[in-house]
């Protein structure tokens, strides 16, 4: 991760999740995305070290310039000032499944020890609990985008040691951006401890995850939002706190 000067500790922990999500994505991505902190995340990218990212939503919108939080992919916000508008069949087919995607955000209820992530149903399939809304686009962005990002509270519900249905496959998950820290797949694709968030200790991180947490020696300690980045977020980005109250 590069250096941020300037760096600020007044910042809520939605701010740092979308922060240190936007400085995964490299200026030229192609980046599949959908509403919410991911959302957030791109245009804050896009406004600070990743000019040239090219956003894509499910609904079809592709290269949109949103010059407002949109609430659904269904938004018209993500149309205007598009460089093309498209069915949902071609953004899969020509952009997603054809290779052009380098990165994809992905969410869910369940989130396990090898990156697997659950949007099925909570208990038995045949007698869930709970019946989540199910893949949508998931299982195919977590198969063909380069590399996945899952953004996603740390929770021991939501961080089982292995998810009660595998909706989309951890195979291709590259980093867990959480509000205690990241985690990150080692060799096996098993999800470690690499770095926390200032004052959270070890242990805390430990008491949400399903699991035995390994770490990584020594840990990093994430980089902190910077002045600008809580400027944009606040004034610019999301002035109404949608996303990062």
């Amino acid at each position: 991760m590069p250096p941020y000067a300037g760096a600020s500790t007044d910042c809520t922990l939605n701010e740092r999740m979308c922060v240190l999500a936007a400085r995964e994505i490299h200026d030229g991505d192609v980046v599949f995305v959908g509403i919410g902190l991911p959302n957030l995340a791109c245009n804050l990218a896009r406004a600070t070290h990743a000019p040239n990212m090219t956003l894509i939503y499910e609904s079809g919108a592709v290269g949109a310039v949103p010059d407002r939080v949109p609430p659904s992919i269904g938004d018209p916000a993500l149309a205007a000032g598009s460089l093309m508008v498209c069915s949902m069949a071609d953004v899969f087919q020509s952009f997603l499944q054809n290779g052009k995607i380098q990165v994809g955000f992905l969410g869910g209820a369940q989130v396990d020890r090898l990156g697997n992530i659950n949007t099925t149903v909570v208990g038995p399939y045949g007698a869930p609990k709970v019946r989540l809304p199910g893949s949508g686009g998931a299982c195919e962005i977590a198969l063909h985008a380069r590399r996945v990002l899952v953004v996603a509270k740390l929770d021991k519900r939501a961080f089982p040691e292995k998810v009660d249905f595998i909706t989309s496959s951890g195979k291709r998950v590259r980093k867990v951006i959480t509000n205690m820290g990241i985690l990150e797949p080692d060799a096996g694709g098993e999800l470690v401890l690499t770095a926390l968030y200032p004052g959270v200790t070890f242990t805390q991180a430990q008491e949400n995850v399903g699991w035995t947490l390994r770490r990584k020696t020594p840990l990093d300690q994430a980089v902190s939002p910077t002045a600008e980045e809580i400027r944009l977020l606040r004034n610019k980005l999301d002035p109404k706190r949608i996303h990062i109250k």
